[in-house]
């Protein structure tokens, strides 16, 4: 299957309500649309995941997550604008736009714009952000190749965009964007 292809075949999964793995910069991610209710508990219940925790969105662009931010200080906003796009997610204040599926117990809600080609590609392709978790269940290790996925999941995932990863040794470091205090390193 051709990359473009199989790009098309990833969005017309998640369009259809589906969940997928994918490269991102340090290990591979599940993704779903975070607004489809099912596809978020669909991927909780693969990941064996607590539907209290939060999940993450990531994105090509600014575009597609400035309406999931409260307002914020624009000297705080435009900080954490010039680490991106690149390995940093941002935990802001969620605004009335952010389903509480996607928050878990949080008030906020964790952003990311990818440098990650690829998944880039798939978030404009898609036309907006992903949920982006690790391709694992809950407590193992994250899946670092396509043959891990299937592994971990076998048909339980139902897209598998092979790719590589970014380069990253370690998942993105997670901060707080308003106090820039570090939540996971």
């Amino acid at each position: 299957m051709s990359a473009i292809d199989a790009l098309a075949q990833a969005v017309a999964v998640l369009n259809s309500g589906g969940v997928i793995a994918y490269p991102t910069e340090a290990v591979f991610g599940l993704g779903c649309d975070p607004f489809n209710a099912t596809a978020v508990a669909r991927l909780f219940a693969l990941k064996q995941r607590p539907l209290d925790q939060s999940v993450l969105l990531i994105a090509a662009d600014f575009a597609q997550i400035e309406n999931l931010i409260a307002p914020i200080p624009p000297e705080i906003l435009t900080r954490v604008r010039a680490s991106w796009p690149g390995p940093h997610t941002w935990v802001f204040p969620r605004s009335a736009q952010v389903p509480a599926w996607l928050a878990g117990k949080h008030t906020g809600i964790a952003l990311r714009i990818t440098a990650h080609a690829q998944t880039q590609a798939l978030c404009r392709a898609f036309a907006g952000a992903l949920v982006s978790t690790s391709a694992n269940r809950h407590g193992q290790p994250p899946a670092l190749n396509a043959a891990q996925v299937h592994s971990a999941f076998g048909s339980d995932v139902d897209f598998v965009l092979d790719g590589a990863l970014g380069g990253q040794e370690r998942p993105t470091p997670i901060r707080d964007a308003l106090t820039g205090e570090l939540l996971r390193g």
